[in-house]
């Protein structure tokens, strides 16, 4: 790999806008890859806004090389979908940088990077797709990866920009803290409601009890993560804007497929592999399922 290393964004959402926006400002602006072909993408934030030019490129027949790293900011539910654009942007050489949720990134795409390397990583900021189709990045971007020799790639790649880059040693416990982070938004979902639902004391006092058995599933699977890590994360959706929505609660809207199982199946697919009783998620998952799926 040169010192310039070549990078490819799939997904030109509202995480891959961001990805891709803070990487231009530094002049290392990304091949971008995606469903359709905007002329440019825009990112909003406190200071003013950055235009990363386009094109999108909508066909993947057009990349005839392989690049040193790709960014991946589609959602799981898109995987399969963006395999041409893995198997044309992908050798054995390629690092595979995972902005998606849950704790199964490796398991989700490795059947379609012809060999490269996929390296998880934690995605910490909200930013939200707004009506003319800008990003509004309403917080300091901020990824944490596993300590391992890949990350160095994207460590390097993002270096000097915007977003911080942490390594983190024990990256399973970060990874599941993030996931039950995820999960109880999913409950957001359930009510039609923003981050502001979370200041009423039973919506509270639900997202408490789910969070403590997801919790107890987190650390059937290896995670190390304090009892007050649940208190934590509901004190945290309660001092966040009212209006703060979540990419799950936008997919429901518009009536999308949804993340249901990376983000609150799991959940209750491990803990009924460790024999732990999950009686929220039991509720919970159906729920989402079926307005992900119908019918009806």
């Amino acid at each position: 790999m040169s010192d310039h290393p070549t990078i490819a964004l799939i997904g030109p959402g509202a995480i891959g806008t961001t990805i891709a926006a803070v990487l231009h400002e530094v002049g290392r602006t990304p091949l971008l890859c995606g469903r359709t072909a905007h002329p440019q993408l825009l990112l909003r934030h406190d200071e003013g806004e950055i235009a990363v030019p386009g094109p999108v490129l909508s066909d993947p027949g057009t990349i005839d090389h392989a690049v040193d790293l790709v960014f991946v900011a589609v959602k799981t539910t898109q995987n399969a979908d963006s395999a041409r654009w893995l198997s044309a942007l992908c050798d054995e050489n390629t690092v595979v940088c995972a902005l998606q949720n849950g704790v199964e990134q490796k398991a989700q795409l490795e059947p379609w990077v012809k060999g490269a390397t996929v390296l998880p990583s934690v995605v910490w900021f909200p930013a939200q797709r707004e009506p003319d189709a800008s990003v509004w990045l309403r917080a300091q971007p901020r990824l944490t990866l596993p300590d391992v020799p890949q990350a160095k790639r994207v460590a390097d790649a993002l270096s000097g920009t915007r977003c911080a880059v942490e390594l983190s040693a024990d990256f399973l416990s970060v990874a599941w803290r993030k996931l039950l982070q995820n999960a109880v938004a999913g409950l957001m979902v359930l009510a039609n409601r923003r981050a502001g639902m979370f200041s009423r004391e039973d919506i509270s006092k639900l997202a408490l009890a789910y969070l403590r058995e997801c919790l107890a599933v987190a650390r059937a699977e290896g995670a190390v993560l304090n009892d007050s890590v649940a208190q934590e994360i509901v004190d945290n959706f309660r001092r966040l804007p009212a209006d703060l929505g979540t990419s799950i609660l936008a997919d429901r809207q518009a009536n999308r497929p949804m993340e249901w199982e990376i983000r609150n199946g799991v959940i209750q697919r491990y803990g009924h592999a460790h024999g732990i009783s999950v009686p929220i998620s039991d509720v919970v998952v159906p729920l989402l399922a079926a307005g992900s799926e119908g019918p009806g």
